[in-house]
């Protein structure tokens, strides 16, 4: 393969990457997959949004080992307000006042003496922090926070922050300092940590819009988007600048770098000046009416959001279990009342027994057939489901419920010319290449077939895009050099491109180490260095605390990259879908799919639902309420949520990247079945979210007609789900392994295409110097003698010399010029 040596960059070779996905104790892997069916999965109320709340995503800024910074903060300003405003609070000074002293502290920031400017980036944080000790509740400490921040970007703080950044960045003591070190701690990123810690505040804080905005704050958050998405910074993006930071940490270089802030702070940028999922569904609207074509069929942030989840199949110990029964004789027929059960708009009746309905559930998902299984096609013929018990409510109530199916179907154009190619062959003996419309000679029945395809034909942008570009491709002269728009997105993939691996390779990196089915190896990077004390616990229950920090610590860092990734890949696709394709290719050279197998292949009930977060210590609680005495037992028993926001939001978006990487590419779906994936992905269908159902049902979809007849005769619940809840396709043949796409696929030579294309397109956009070939060339001779030629200083002494040397006493055969003419 062409980038054979680009596959083992995360140290996951393709070979040792699909033994780890599927390497399973089976006895294990029965008693893990006994121990989630053991637990009725409750329906999650998740409402999936581009973050969570305002004081979820600040608390998760800070370490708990970094809470007695908060006083240091706290004292720091004290001591310097003290001096300035005598027996005054900061709350109760007007406007005029508060500016002139950020003043103060922002020429107090130019000092040379390193330890000075780190207190004064303490006092700034915490005034960013929302000087949470003149406030009496979280909410004053938000509003206090959110003023102080945008009076902090109105007198330029934040670009005398990045020059301290750059500073920091470029500190070859403190890098050499700290590759030297044996054990990275907490101490060691004091001054980036402050620095990123109010940059953060600033970009989170002004990112937010509310209704009570002043104009001049409306402007400010204009303005600051604009400062942070353009090339203002020594002419790259601020988003460029972080990217930086990621590759020099996981090259070794810069280990002290607190990459949580960092990939936090991302993340944010990103999201701030491109825009998050409704932002880039009005874009794609916009794109849609500037290219003339139809409206969306629906919106699809809303379908999803209706959407309620589905009952899980069953696992393995439950099939077991049916299969004893069946033994004994007391197998009820009553599951094939519940082959419904995964229907988005049946409802369970409540009144149900519980235990009855346990031993009630359906044998279709054991990786063999079932014995004496009967079709499930021939099911209700031959076995008629008891009659339905007396409603117990009136059935008015169920008038409310959608009816139909959640999605309109599409058809794409090669799908229609596909079929035509096919009705040709078999009725009149040739084909007509891409047209159509011309049905001459076909049946009725065909051209009632096409109307109904055309009907739902779906032209997407990436469609138009491609055609154009293979049009500018052949016709470079004609149409000549194509107007690219300066978007914040444009801009930063023209950043980006020359070191596009080394960012992907970074981020995955980065990923691997801290999913929780990592195993610790001495040559992995620590990404635990800005959460580490100086002073290891010596306590139980300090040992319990900085086990929750380091867990919650990971599971933050899996939150900000998955996020980024499906960010990256949303915008590139609507900016143009070979940047887009560039990205993806990295990210599966980079063995991105088996790295995100990997990820769900663990207890994922358990990783949804894990507990590692102390409320009591969290920003801004722990700031403004009396902190209970933390015990072990409090420790242990964790938060009453049902489930952990950040994780869910972080395996959705995982899905989601999963999905942006395999779609109508057969070659990445067959690694999906390489490795496979279905008994992971299957296991995620116990989380009752309707929308990570969706992702996970959508690639089990792609990869259906690779399983085998068998595989679908046994998972007849799941194939109805996917029949229920994902798009359809008017011809996709997926429930039947018949269609063509089912054969095997070259990699190599589907990849290598991809990448032909990718770089022809890289080259005619960016690479000035590709098209000098044909620069017209001016042939009229008084334009040309009547062009300005700029000559060196010194020519004119020499002018005369050249004159003889070359023109008076060269001999020339004016004839045989001509002759040769």
């Amino acid at each position: 393969m062409c980038h054979a040596r680009a596959l083992t960059a995360t140290n996951l070779t393709g070979n040792a990457a699909a033994e780890k996905v599927n390497r399973t104790d089976p006895h294990m892997q029965m008693q893990a997959d006994e121990m989630e069916s053991s637990m009725e999965s409750p329906n999650l109320e998740f409402e999936y949004g581009d973050t969570d709340s305002l004081t979820a995503e600040l608390s998760e800024l800070y370490s708990y080992t970094e809470e007695p910074e908060f006083t240091l903060n706290r004292d720091y300003f004290h001591d310097d307000f003290r001096s300035h405003a005598r027996g005054r609070r900061w709350i109760t000074l007007s406007l005029e006042e508060q500016r002139a002293y950020v003043m103060r502290l922002l020429d107090a920031l130019e000092v040379t003496n390193r330890d000075k400017r780190l207190k004064v980036a303490r006092a700034i944080l915490y005034l960013a922090q929302g000087v949470f000790d003149e406030c009496d509740s979280d909410t004053d400490v938000i509003r206090w926070s959110r003023h102080n921040v945008f009076l902090l970007y109105d007198m330029g703080i934040f670009s005398a922050l990045l020059d301290l950044l750059n500073m920091e960045m470029d500190n070859s003591q403190a890098c050499s300092s700290a590759v030297r070190k044996p054990a990275i701690s907490l101490a060691d990123s004091t001054e980036l940590r402050v620095l990123l810690s109010i940059m953060y505040l600033m970009v989170e804080t002004i990112r937010l819009q509310t209704e009570d905005d002043m104009p001049e704050w409306r402007k400010a958050r204009e303005a600051f988007k604009t400062e942070l998405g353009s090339p203002q910074y020594n002419g790259e993006p601020f988003a460029l600048l972080l990217f930086t930071m990621v590759t020099k940490f996981c090259s070794m270089s810069a280990p002290h770098f607190p990459m949580k802030k960092v990939l936090l702070l991302l993340w944010k940028t990103i999201l701030f000046t491109m825009g998050g999922f409704e932002e880039l569904q009005e874009m794609k609207v916009r794109g849609r009416e500037r290219l003339s074509l139809p409206p969306l069929p629906e919106d699809s942030i809303k379908v999803v959001r209706s959407m309620r989840a589905a009952s899980p199949p069953a696992s393995a110990m439950e099939l077991i279990e049916q299969q004893q029964q069946a033994k004994r004789g007391r197998r009820s027929r009553r599951p094939l009342v519940k082959q419904d059960s995964l229907d988005t708009y049946n409802e369970r009746d409540p009144f149900k027994n519980d235990d009855a309905r346990d031993e009630e559930e359906d044998s279709e998902d054991g990786d063999g057939s079932m014995e004496g299984e009967v079709d499930p096609l021939d099911r209700d013929v031959i076995i008629q489901p008891p009659p339905p018990p007396p409603p117990l409510r009136p059935p008015t109530e169920k008038a409310s419920l959608p009816k139909g199916l959640p999605w309109a179907p599409k058809v794409r154009e090669k799908d229609i010319e596909h079929f035509l190619e096919t009705s040709r062959n078999k009725f009149i003996g040739f084909t007509l290449g891409n047209d159509t419309d011309t049905l001459v000679g076909l049946p009725r029945p065909i051209h009632e077939s096409v109307k109904t395809l055309k009907q739902h034909k779906y032209v997407s942008i990436a469609e138009m895009q491609i055609k154009r570009e293979e049009e500018l491709q052949h016709c470079p002269m004609t149409l000549g050099e194509e107007d690219v728009e300066e978007t914040p997105t444009e801009i930063l993939y023209l950043g980006m491109l020359p070191n596009l691996s080394q960012y992907v390779i970074a981020l995955l990196k980065l990923l691997l180490a801290a999913a929780p089915t990592s195993k610790a190896k001495t040559d992995s990077i620590n990404i635990l260095a800005d959460v580490l004390p100086e002073e290891m616990p010596v306590t139980v229950l300090q040992s319990m605390k900085l086990g929750i920090d380091v867990n919650r610590h990971k599971e933050i860092i899996v939150k900000a990259i998955s996020a980024l990734l499906l960010l990256l890949l949303k915008h590139f696709k609507l900016n143009h879908v070979y940047q887009f394709e560039i990205v993806s290719q990295h990210l599966v050279f980079a063995n991105c799919i088996p790295l995100i197998l990997k990820f769900f292949n663990q207890n994922i009930m358990s990783y949804i639902s894990a507990k590692n977060s102390i409320c009591v210590l969290d920003f801004p609680q722990c700031l403004v309420h009396d902190m209970p005495e933390l015990t072990a037992e409090s420790l242990e028993a964790g938060d009453s949520n049902q489930f952990c926001w950040r994780n869910l939001f972080s395996c959705i978006n995982l899905l989601r990247v999963l999905n942006k990487l395999t779609k109508w590419k057969h070659s990445r779906t067959m690694m999906l079945v390489v490795f496979k994936s279905a008994p992971i992905l299957k296991r995620a269908l116990k989380v009752k979210q309707a929308m990570m159902q969706l992702y996970v049902l959508k690639l089990l979809k792609i990869q259906t007609k690779y399983l085998g007849r068998q595989w679908r005769k046994s998972n007849m619940k799941t194939m109805s789900a996917i029949y229920q809840k994902v798009r359809h396709r008017l011809n996709d043949d997926w429930a039947y392994g018949n269609d063509i796409d089912a054969r095997p696929w070259d990699f190599q030579a589907e990849e290598c295409a991809l990448r032909d294309s990718i770089e022809k397109f890289n080259s005619r956009r960016y690479d000035k110097n590709h098209n000098g070939e044909f620069a017209p060339v001016d042939n009229c001779l008084q334009s040309v003698l009547g062009q300005r030629v700029d000559l060196p200083e010194d020519f004119h002494y020499s002018y005369e010399m050249w004159l003889e040397r070359e023109v008076f006493s060269q001999p020339i055969q004016w004839e045989g010029l001509l002759q040769q003419a």
